[in-house]
């Protein structure tokens, strides 16, 4: 079989690449831009990628073309499979045709948590025997040498992280929506993607509608501490769970302190005692992200005793709570360059020391709508934030070089190629 990813670079494609070629499938792609570091994982996986989009690579030999979330009509790549009525699909329901019809689909879903509580079930299940495959929206420091955004398991289980957003251009509903859920998890839900979603209700519906896939035999787990997600309970036909941090939940965290290495935690299932367990990660919030896993690997048949033994060698996700001095941001998705958001920004950036902010990308929103920059730029100074608008790629590497001192952190936050700054500023700094 040969496949086609049209949008190959973003990091869920890339991963359905790498995974379909271990799968044994023919699988290449193209991509506007081909940056690092999707482009350097690519490489490594030995998947031939494109660089730019042109009719002539769709070829008459392809069995199917994978089109990206990002990709729209006009595409000459999209416009040529619609002309030649190649069969086409998109990223969630390639998911689903090539690895979850046969498999225990576990879905791990939520507006945050997504990336840790996936990492964690499917470790999790992976320590425990289980030897599950595993899909995740970041790269988890347990599978492979230096870490890996996908497992292929021999196992029947599929732990996959649900995103809400949504499928194609011709398809506007979830993702989740096609993942099949045998077991899900819905940590929380509040309003996000305000591009797709025009308020909270639409959030929820979307969810409902998940919850409504769980078969009557299949778990649904419920984050209690989300009131948006405990709405949910009535809407299940599937056995229901609550997990968190309250009184009146089935696995209930409790007795949660600090630790030199992390976080030590109990845990209640139906108010008797579970289990202890010592984790890497801080906070009640990763707190309940760990329990909606260890729920998981109970309902799945994996001992008390080796539950707790996997959570404790859990090493966590890259670029999840490591430390930040150096906040380099380039407002790109479709939410972030909105003003909806504008007065959380202000607020998420309270925790770095020096804060860089690039312009909008989608100049051309109504600048009703539009993140306003300069606004953010004042409400992080009125907090005694350091914090100074960019205009232009070079500008911010000027800025680094000549300010950095040794041992600085710098995260570059962008869900785009961000005018290849990774590779630029490497090697202005001469590292």
């Amino acid at each position: 079989m040969k496949v086609h990813l049209i949008g190959i670079c973003g990091t869920a494609m890339a991963t359905l690449a790498a995974m379909l070629k271990r799968k044994g499938v023919d699988v290449r792609g193209s991509d506007q831009d081909v940056y690092p570091p999707m482009s350097d994982f690519l490489a490594a996986e030995e998947i031939p990628t494109y660089t730019g989009y042109h009719a002539d690579h769709i070829t008459g030999d392809l069995d199917q073309v994978v089109v990206g979330n990002a990709i729209s009509r006009g595409n000459p790549e999209l416009e040529e499979v619609l002309d030649r009525k190649i069969r086409y699909c998109s990223l969630p329901e390639a998911i689903r045709e090539h690895f979850l019809w046969g498999a225990r689909s576990i879905v791990v879903a939520g507006t945050h948590g997504k990336t840790t509580t996936t990492s964690i079930t499917g470790w999790l299940l992976t320590h425990g025997g289980l030897d599950p495959s595993v899909l995740i929206g970041g790269i988890a420091r347990n599978f492979g040498e230096s870490g890996s955004s996908y497992r292929i398991g021999h196992g029947r289980d599929f732990v996959i992280e649900g995103d809400e957003y949504d499928s194609a251009f011709f398809d506007k509903t979830a993702k989740f929506l096609k993942y099949l859920p045998d077991i899900a998890i819905v940590n929380n839900v509040e309003f996000d993607h305000a591009d797709i979603y025009a308020d909270f209700d639409a959030v929820a519906l979307a969810f409902r509608r998940l919850v409504r896939l769980v078969p009557r035999r299949g778990l649904l787990l419920v984050g209690a501490d989300s009131s948006g997600a405990r709405a949910l309970v009535g809407t299940a036909v599937s056995r229901v769970q609550t997990f968190g941090t309250g009184e009146d939940v089935d696995w209930q965290a409790h007795d949660i302190e600090p630790t030199p290495d992390g976080t030590r935690f109990k845990v209640r299932y139906h108010a008797s005692p579970f289990g202890i367990f010592e984790m890497g990660l801080v906070g009640a919030y990763n707190v309940r992200n760990a329990t909606a896993a260890i729920a998981v690997a109970h309902e799945v048949g994996i001992s008390v005793e080796r539950i707790a033994e996997a959570v404790r060698l859990f090493a966590g996700v890259k670029r999840r709570l490591e430390v930040r001095i150096w906040a380099v941001f380039e407002p790109r998705s479709a939410s972030s360059c909105r003003r909806v958001f504008q007065a959380d920004f202000a607020k998420a950036f309270a925790g770095a020391d020096e804060v860089l902010i690039a312009p909008v990308f989608r100049s051309t929103l109504p600048e009703a709508e539009r993140l306003s920059i300069p606004q953010l730029i004042h409400d992080l100074s009125c907090a005694s934030q350091s914090a100074r608008e960019t205009q232009s790629i070079d500008d911010i590497i000027t800025t680094i070089v000549r300010e950095h001192r040794p041992g600085d952190h710098v995260v570059l936050m962008s869900n785009g190629g961000f005018g290849g700054i990774h590779r630029k500023l490497v090697q202005a700094l001469g590292a």
